[in-house]
């Protein structure tokens, strides 16, 4: 399988629907017509709305007809929600999440629920990679990823509560937004760690992924740690820099031997691209207690998970999967000093990591190992992620190169805490680098 040319991206669906709102039926069958045509040899989604439904529940508003992907995390009080557990397989929430009420208040229609593994955890789902469906598309937001990446709709919801955005994004040649921690409401989905979580964006182009951040995005303080990030606004790189030289550090970590040579190849090849384009390059490795923050997201994981499945444990332990019931177990063997130190350090690197943003603009580093893992089995490594989510810093993923099979290979940019408007024009720029290669 390889995936079908994307019809068009998000802004320019809203463009069209709005120029023409007559045509927003016409759109929403293709998009159809598409799902139809691979979902037996993908399987992204767990269930999915009739053109029927979708065509009636189109509203006015920036995202009218616009079909939006769901995690099966995320509630939604139209469709089955999951959570990728046999525990809810008929469970029908009485309420939308906060972010789905948001994209049908705008015009938005939720196009199905999409794979995820179980409670957005490490039990794969079905869900394969749309460049090779022999690969994983990644996890744990792999219905997701996949949705976009195939070209069914121009944009999807999923999580990363250690590398489940950035990975699948990568792996499946699309663009990955994780906003600063707190920027994406999140009140409605299912919790793996509440210090940790994130909701973010699968698109075709940044330019999208700012699009629907600034639709989406927090307006007020209305739940446990909102922040407000004021509307973005796309400008040139000279605008934004007061026509200084851009700066990005690559980042070396203790785990680089993890990487594949085809992984370290597309790094310097962006870095390159990027030197060429102006942008002053320069190495930069990280002190051992940012590293500590690793093991430190390990701890708040599964301290705060335990606490979220103790009643699944409890009342269905045969359906619970196995390893669920190993992060219950390790949360368990935490302490309540332990947790309070893994936050104690949390806060510590969101304040230090500043220091290196006072001098570079973003960090360039690698997304995964390389390229997305043969088999459905194991939906890849997140180390390279990890720090970044345990800090809460965005981070966008983008595709710069293909494998030797023929499977995308990318980058993420991370910037600093709340600054994701400089990070978004970065990656624009970075963005409009790589395409020139293609």
């Amino acid at each position: 399988m390889s995936p079908i040319e994307p019809p068009i991206g998000l802004l320019q669906a809203c463009v069209q629907n709005q120029q023409n709102p007559l045509h927003v039926d016409g759109y929403l069958a293709e998009c159809v017509a598409r799902a139809d045509r691979v979902e037996s040899e993908l399987k992204a989604f767990t269930v999915r709305a009739t053109l029927k439904e979708l065509c009636q529940e189109s509203g006015h508003g920036p995202l009218m007809g616009i079909p939006v992907a769901v995690k099966d995390i995320i509630e939604t009080k139209d469709f089955v929600t999951t959570y990728g557990s046999p525990i809810y397989k008929d469970h029908v929430p009485s309420k939308d999440a906060e972010i789905i009420k948001r994209i049908r208040s705008l015009g938005g229609v939720i196009f199905g629920k999409t794979v995820t593994t179980e409670f957005a955890w490490r039990h794969a789902g079905v869900t394969t990679n749309p460049w090779n469906n022999a690969h994983t598309p990644g996890g744990s937001s792999s219905g997701s990823a996949a949705a976009v990446a195939s070209g069914i709709v121009p944009l999807s919801l999923g999580s990363q509560t250690a590398g489940s955005i950035i990975r699948p994004a990568s792996y499946c040649g699309v663009i990955g937004y994780k906003a600063s921690f707190g920027a994406i409401p999140r009140k409605g989905a299912h919790p793996v760690s509440e210090s940790l979580d994130h909701i973010g964006f699968f698109t075709r182009s940044v330019a999208d992924a700012r699009y629907a951040f600034n639709l989406l995005r927090n307006t007020e303080v209305n739940e446990k740690d909102a922040i407000v990030i004021p509307e973005l606004f796309f400008r040139t790189l000279d605008e934004a820099l007061g026509n200084r030289k851009p700066r990005i550090a690559i980042l070396k970590t203790p785990f680089d031997d993890l990487l594949s040579q085809e992984q370290i190849k597309t790094i310097r090849h962006a870095a390159i691209l990027l030197e060429k384009s102006g942008v002053h390059i320069e190495e930069i490795t990280l002190p051992p207690i940012y590293w500590d923050g690793i093991e430190a997201l390990a701890v708040l994981m599964s301290y705060e998970a335990a606490a979220v499945h103790e009643k699944h444990l409890e009342e269905f332990p045969e359906l619970l999967g196995l390893d669920i019931k190993e992060l219950i177990q390790k949360g368990r063997s935490h302490s309540a000093n332990d947790y309070a130190q893994a936050k104690k350090l949390q806060a510590k690197l969101r304040i230090s990591i500043t220091e290196y943003f006072d001098s570079f603009d973003a960090i360039l580093a690698a997304p995964a190992t390389g390229e997305a893992p043969k088999g459905l089995a194991f939906t890849g490594n997140p180390i390279f992620c990890s720090l970044w989510t345990f800090i809460g810093t965005p981070a966008i993923a983008l595709p710069v190169a293909k494998s030797s099979n023929g499977l995308p290979l990318g980058i993420q940019l991370i910037g600093d805490y709340r600054a994701d408007e400089k990070l978004l024009n970065m990656a624009q720029f970075a963005e409009e680098r790589f395409k020139v290669e293609e």
